[in-house]
């Protein structure tokens, strides 16, 4: 017998079925909760985002009181981004010993140390003129630039942070934070670098969420061309010569071939940023009801695990460890 054409509706056929012979999965490991910590007196302090609903600015108190819902519901790690009370033009509270971002670390580890507790190194959030390097005359300062932040990554680590993520775009800034950590005996610690991230559109609500819109220009001198893909692979293989443990492709769903592309060509873990953008515009969209939420955000993640990524970050962790709950 003879079959002409391929019945592929056989392993369709019962909703069993169809989980036996998935090929992608989701579980909690593989998402990753970013957080907005405040430095303030105020311990009641949760201030709703307006552009990123469901999402707030939490004091200390706050943010152990949003993460420890978040852990009953299975969060297994988090990112931490910090907005101090005060800004400079070095970001001198990026590396403060103190620093909001700091003092967060230590109050999460001494709470959950099983927790897996990953901070932003950067300057924009702690800078007066909101850019991820040193200014003179205009220009953004690339070299100058890499102390400070070897010195924050440093300072995170000292407070217990399990891993570092370089997110700045400097030249460099990878190799300088290595050196810095072996030297100071966090030889262990693992770097997810944001290797590939573009200037992107997406990242709008992220600047009102973290108060770092930049006060003169835009950061496309460091950041990368939308346009490019091979770049991206320039700039992944650079870091991965200075010493990053995992990759980060930056935002996620528009540049699902450059995961792919990063996939493929390095064997280190991979990490998706599902950025505020992409958050608000399911979020607004569901809201309206203009969509299935849930369905379209499980989709939405499905689809970066099936591009590449071991890893996401997404302001959606806290909702999908809930839907998972509830199966």
């Amino acid at each position: 017998m003879v079959f002409d054409f391929h019945r592929g509706r056989r392993l369709r056929r019962t909703a069993v079925i169809r989980d036996i012979v998935r090929e992608t999965s989701l579980s909690p490991a593989d998402l990753m909760m970013p957080y907005f910590v405040v430095e303030t007196d105020d311990q009641n302090f949760k201030k709703p985002i307006s552009s990123m609903p469901g999402q707030f600015q939490l004091s200390l108190k706050q943010l152990e009181l949003q993460v420890r819902e978040a852990v009953e519901n299975g969060l297994k790690s988090l990112i931490l981004f910090g907005i101090p009370a005060e800004k400079d033009p070095v970001g001198s509270q990026a590396y403060a010993e103190e620093g909001i971002v700091q003092q967060a670390v230590k109050m999460i580890k001494g709470i959950w140390p099983d927790l897996v507790v990953c901070t932003d190194v950067c300057l924009c959030e702690f800078t007066s003129h909101g850019h991820c390097g040193l200014i003179k005359d205009g220009r953004i300062l690339n070299d100058p630039t890499l102390d400070l932040l070897a010195r924050t990554a440093l300072s995170h680590a000292k407070a217990g942070a399990d891993i570092v993520a370089p997110s700045d775009m400097m030249d460099g800034r990878v190799a300088a934070i290595r050196e810095l950590l072996d030297e100071s005996g966090f030889e262990e610690l693992p770097i997810m670098s944001y290797a590939v991230k573009y200037a992107s559109a997406y990242y709008g609500p992220f600047r009102e969420a973290a108060e770092s819109s930049p006060q003169f220009g835009d950061r496309k001198t460091y950041q990368m061309d939308p346009a490019n893909a091979r770049e991206g692979l320039r700039e992944a293989s650079a870091d991965v010569i200075e010493g990053a443990d995992i990759l980060m492709v930056k935002p996620a769903g528009p540049y699902q071939d450059v995961i792919r592309m990063v996939r493929d060509s390095f064997d280190l873990p991979v990490a998706a940023y599902q950025v505020s953008g992409e958050y608000s515009m399911i979020k607004a969209a569901g809201i309206n009801g203009w969509i299935d939420e849930k369905a379209v955000v499980l989709e939405s993640l499905i689809g970066l695990k099936r591009a590449g990524a071991d890893l996401i970050l997404t302001y959606f962790t806290e909702d999908v460890l809930k839907y998972m709950g509830n199966k």
